[in-house]
C-alpha cells in the first residue's frame, strides 16, 4: 500500500468517525434510547457531570484493557491506535451533541424520525470505517479479540456483545435512576438497522469507494454493528 493511499484511507476513516458520531448524536437526540455501544456511556452521562463523549472515552479505554486481558501477548501492535482514535471519536461525539443542542423533539413521530435518520447516518459512518480498513473502534476490536481467542463467529459475537452492553446499561439505569433511561426501543431498532444499512451501502457503492481508495474489491461489513 502506497503512502498516498494510506493517507487517503486515514482521511476517509476520520471523516467516517465524525459521521459515526453524528449518527449517534441524532439517535440520542431522538430520546428513544441510543445505540448499544453507546448505551452504557449515555446512561452514565444522564446523571453525572462528564459528557457523553468523555464517558465514551472512559468506556473505550476500559474495552482496550479488556482486550489486553483477553489477548495478552497476542495483542496486535496496531490495536494501540485505538487510543488516539478513541480520543478523536469522543471529541466528535461531544461536538455533534453540541451542534444538535437546539434539538428537543417532543412528539413520538418526530423522535422516531430522528432515530431513523440517525440509524441511516450511523450506518453510513460504519460503512466508511470498515471501507477505510485501517483501524477499528474499541467496540469492534473487542469483538475481534473475543472471536479470535475463542474461535467464535464475528457476527454472532457482535450480537452477544451488543446485547450484553444494552442489558448492562438497563441494569445501571434501574439502579441509578429507578427507571430505564439509556435503553429503550430505539436501542433495539438501531441494533437491527445499522448493520443492514452499512451492508447496503457496501453493496451499492463499496466497489466504487474502494476504487477511489485504490483497492479493487469491496469490504465485508459485519452482520451487526454499534
Amino acid at each position: 500500500m502506497s503512502k498516498a493511499e494510506l493517507v487517503r484511507r486515514y482521511i476517509f476513516f476520520i471523516v467516517g468517525l465524525f459521521v459515526n458520531s453524528l449518527g449517534i448524536a441524532l439517535i440520542t437526540k431522538g430520546d428513544l434510547g441510543t445505540s448499544p455501544i453507546s448505551s452504557i456511556p449515555y446512561t452514565l452521562s444522564i446523571g453525572f457531570t462528564p459528557s457523553l463523549g468523555m464517558f465514551t472515552l472512559y468506556f473505550s479505554l476500559l474495552l482496550i484493557v479488556l482486550q489486553l486481558a483477553i489477548l495478552r501477548k497476542n495483542f496486535p501492535k496496531e490495536f494501540w491506535l485505538q487510543i488516539p482514535v478513541s480520543l478523536g471519536f469522543s471529541y466528535f461525539i461531544d461536538l455533534s451533541m453540541s451542534l444538535l443542542s437546539f434539538v428537543h423533539p417532543q412528539s413520538y413521530p418526530v423522535k422516531a424520525v430522528f432515530l431513523l435518520v440517525g440509524c441511516l447516518v450511523l450506518g453510513f459512518g460504519v460503512f466508511m470505517e470498515m471501507a477505510a480498513n485501517v483501524v477499528m473502534l474499541p467496540g469492534e476490536c473487542t469483538v475481534k479479540a473475543i472471536s479470535t481467542t475463542w474461535n467464535t463467529d464475528f457476527g454472532k459475537t457482535k450480537v452477544a456483545v451488543d446485547v450484553t452492553m444494552a442489558a448492562t446499561a438497563a441494569v445501571l439505569g434501574l439502579i441509578l435512576y429507578r427507571e430505564l433511561t439509556g435503553v429503550r426501543e430505539g436501542t433495539f431498532v438501531s441494533a437491527l438497522l445499522v448493520g443492514a444499512i452499512a451492508r447496503t451501502f457496501n453493496k451499492q457503492i463499496g466497489e466504487w469507494i474502494q476504487s477511489l481508495l485504490s483497492v479493487k474489491a469491496g469490504v465485508d461489513i459485519p452482520e451487526q454493528t454499534r
